[in-house]
């Protein structure tokens, strides 16, 4: 069973198309690039109190914010991932959308509203709000910082696959280079714009890649007679899978094993994006739970769109260009989106499509990387190292510096991954959020008993089962695909853990809050959450303080 795959031989005519004009392809992308550094700089006034820095003051709109959680979402995975893993795969690869498009329904029933009314800028305020502070705090930015981790290698990873497709760069050396180039370019998104810099890149970024991939599927019907009957029986003739390119089994029909992969991919697709620090942060953005509803309703419209046009990318792709070809391309199936381009639009679509993509990878990047440093910042430094009582200006100090520490690794990381599937990537943070925050956020939520010895069970005992069993499964070893070749130690079967991991942290925070004893003054603080969470009674008035330097 394939999991993406690095990019064999190419004849000379395959370079010269993956490659297209690098000239038009650098220019477009270094357009954009000065568009959005200008926009951050302008953007980057009043970065000097957390409220500004974390939350941009909270004065997004639901509208404008929703547009940013569709861009902050809409990463390499959906763009590039999707639409190589529908176009080799089928009817299989199309279940990513389907699992992240339903996923956000769980965000708007469950967790945008009481998270709004209950936290400040990070989970951890959540999680810690009726708890033992320091233990908690500790183990929310712990979590925070191995799921940014792991979601920055699948985007960093895309970036290394584009460069390998636009400027027909082979060498890893060479690959690795224009790595850092783009994660430097990230960290400085983040250290100069904060979260409102980063927001109006995602806006940006977002609504260009939903008109890029809206205007290429238009067009795409046209050359098929706005037929997908068409479109569909020309893509089945250009796969080796052939009519069972629209049916499911081309990816996960290999028999019980990979059976449980899917259910245990779709578990983690469809609970963990209520689960990712970088979303859950953007609901403090907004000055209301309303907003943050509305936030989640424009969000779930703009995935919508862009989901349905992957379906019909991806099978374009393979009408058009061809399956064995998307396989061999430098970046291997990532790159079945831009060679689709460089097919019906040539180099300056494709300079088009790529400079949306680089967008897409950095602006996701930034995203992530300022949720990682502001747990670190908000969560260690502030509440545990200073107790409280840390100054404004030198917590968010600290949290550049926790960016630029966050963004190395990245691009380390990045390069170590380059050549994996993105969307697959995703799957393994998705399932590390689901597995160690998902629990411990809906009891915190919805369980009065829940207590301190219980959060620290199920954000621990869900993480380290996840990491436990990623690491002795075939992702890292034992199979073509492992990022570690020539090298066989995996006992796990499945690719995915989250069948296994999600509902072990449920059972732990379970465990752990029925083995301690609870005190009054949990149940008075559990009564002032629950009134706080259903009324917004506070929120305000603790995102105004969090704003006066202390």
């Amino acid at each position: 069973m394939e999991r993406g795959g690095r990019g064999g031989g190419m004849t000379g005519n395959l370079a010269a198309t993956a490659a297209g004009n690098p000239t038009i392809n650098l220019s477009v992308f270094g357009v954009f690039v000065v568009i959005t550094l200008y926009v951050v700089y302008r953007a980057s006034g009043g970065n000097n109190t957390t409220a500004n820095y974390y939350a941009a003051g909270g004065r997004f709109t639901g509208a404008q914010n929703g547009i940013a959680l569709s861009g902050d979402f809409l990463s390499a995975a959906s763009f590039l991932g999707i639409s190589g893993a529908i176009a080799v795969h089928g009817y299989d690869g199309f279940l990513y959308s389907v699992g992240w498009l339903v996923a956000w329904l769980v965000d708007l029933l469950l967790i945008a509203e009481l998270l709004r009314n209950t936290g400040r800028f990070t989970m951890g305020d959540v999680m810690s709000y009726r708890m033992r502070q320091r233990p908690v705090r500790a183990a929310a930015a712990i979590s925070t910082l191995v799921i940014s981790f792991f979601y920055m290698l699948a985007q960093m990873a895309g970036a290394g696959g584009l460069i390998a497709l636009l400027l027909n760069v082979h060498d890893a050396s060479g690959q690795a280079v224009v790595i850092l180039i783009v994660g430097l370019v990230m960290i400085f998104y983040v250290l100069v714009g904060g979260m409102k810099g980063t927001t109006w890149v995602q806006i940006i970024k977002a609504s260009m890649l939903l008109l890029s991939v809206t205007l290429i599927s238009i067009f795409l019907m046209g050359k098929f007679g706005y037929s997908l009957s068409a479109l569909m029986q020309q893509a089945t003739e250009r796969s080796p899978l052939g009519g069972g390119l629209l049916g499911p089994g081309g990816w996960y029909g290999g028999g019980l094993t990979s059976q449980l992969d899917f259910v245990s991919l779709a578990l983690a697709l469809v609970l963990g994006i209520s689960s990712l620090p970088h979303v859950l942060m953007r609901f403090y953005t907004v000055p209301n739970a309303k907003e943050a509803r509305r936030s989640v309703v424009w969000a779930t419209w703009c995935m919508f769109i862009f989901y349905l046009s992957t379906l019909v990318i991806g099978y374009g792709a393979t009408a058009l260009v061809g399956a064995d070809t998307i396989r061999h391309a430098p970046g291997g199936e990532n790159s079945a989106a831009p060679l689709l381009a460089f097919r019906i639009g040539g180099a300056v679509l494709l300079g088009v499509v790529s400079a949306v993509a680089f967008a897409t990878i950095l602006a996701v990047v930034a995203g992530l990387t300022l949720a990682a440093s502001a747990s670190f910042s908000h969560d260690v430094y502030a509440n545990v190292i200073k107790r409280g009582n840390a100054d404004t200006s030198a917590e968010v100090r600290v949290a550049r510096i926790t960016a630029l520490v966050v963004g190395m690794l990245a691009i380390a990381g990045g390069i170590m991954a380059n050549g994996q599937n993105v969307a697959f990537l995703v799957s393994l943070a998705l399932c590390l959020a689901a597995s160690s925050n998902l629990s411990t956020i809906l009891y915190s939520l919805f369980w009065g008993r829940f207590n301190t010895r219980g959060t620290l069970w199920s954000i621990y005992g869900g993480l380290g089962s996840c990491l436990v069993l990623i690491a002795s499964s075939p992702v890292l070893s034992g199979a073509p695909t492992s990022i570690v070749k020539g090298v066989d130690f995996h006992w796990f079967p499945l690719t995915n853990p989250g069948l296994v991991s999600i509902p072990f942290s449920f059972v732990c925070g379970y465990l752990g809050t029925v083995t301690a004893r609870n005190t009054a003054d949990h149940a008075a603080k559990q009564s002032e959450m629950e009134v706080r969470a259903l009324t917004g009674i506070g929120a305000e008035g603790a995102a105004a303080r969090a704003a006066v330097p202390r």
